[in-house]
């Protein structure tokens, strides 16, 4: 018999442990639990080093009570400088790492915009917690077999919120592409937090010319703050530049 590894996530402890209960008297179902984002993120560490990764996660929509799309998704070795790993973050970091997995956010209430936004993230279902084990079974048997789970009563909600983000993201995409090879290098280091005197010592370029690429950046993309300029950024597909890497161009290459 193939047996499923299921990894259930969520920091109300007495949910998470009769959730696993339930699920452990299944005959082809292990499964383990755990009680916070970085407990997670060292139970699959521990998991992938013995060769024994699971095969679905179970996270709770509203763990660790952050605002979803609001922090940077984390790799499965790493957590924030608080220790804070919120769902989403959970569910994009884990996904990036490990793209086998599959991934089911649980949710205490319907929410279309949580949820499109836990689909781009990666998950493959989104169930309420007080659904029967039976339709929770089905759901993760379900995406393993890379299938989507909603409940219809979201369907036209998430469509619309999955609609009205692409059509930001194509008019985002036509902003940048307004911007030259330089000033799109500059609103990478932008979106890597970098600031003026920084991005102007990794490009080889003066504080004075990267404030006035930083301004054209703002100008193109029709924003008056660098943080609005790094939300349209990602909602573009822009990421931030490699901070680790040498820097390959230097000032006067590009335009």
């Amino acid at each position: 018999m193939v047996r499923i590894r299921v990894l259930v996530v969520d920091d109300h402890r007495i949910f998470a442990e009769s959730l696993a209960a339930a699920l452990a008297a299944e005959p082809d179902v292990d499964v383990s639990a755990a009680g916070s984002g970085p407990a997670a993120l060292r139970c699959l560490e521990r998991a992938a080093a013995d060769g024994r990764r699971f095969d679905v996660l179970l996270v709770d929509a509203d763990l660790g009570h952050g605002v979803p799309g609001v922090r940077p998704a984390v790799p499965v070795q790493e957590v924030g400088e608080d220790g804070h790993v919120d769902g989403l973050s959970l569910v994009a970091g884990v996904r990036t790492a490990q793209p086998g997995m599959r991934i089911v956010v649980l949710a205490e209430k319907d929410d279309p915009r949580r949820a499109a936004l836990a689909l781009q993230a990666g998950a493959s279902g989104w169930v309420a917690k007080d659904c029967s084990l039976s339709r929770l079974l089905t759901v993760i048997r379900g995406v393993l077999r890379d299938e989507t789970h909603l409940p219809p009563a979201l369907l036209t909600g998430v469509l619309r919120e999955l609609t009205a983000a692409r059509k930001h993201r194509t008019e985002s995409e036509r902003l940048v592409e307004s911007l030259t090879p330089r000033e799109r290098e500059v609103l990478r280091c932008m979106v890597a937090g970098l600031g003026r005197k920084a991005v102007a010592e990794r490009l080889f370029l003066s504080p004075h010319t990267v404030r006035t690429h930083m301004q054209n950046v703002l100008g193109k993309l029709g924003v008056h703050s660098t943080l609005a300029a790094v939300a349209l950024a990602r909602r573009a597909g822009v990421g931030p530049a490699d901070l680790t890497g040498d820097v390959v161009e230097r000032g006067g290459q590009l335009a």
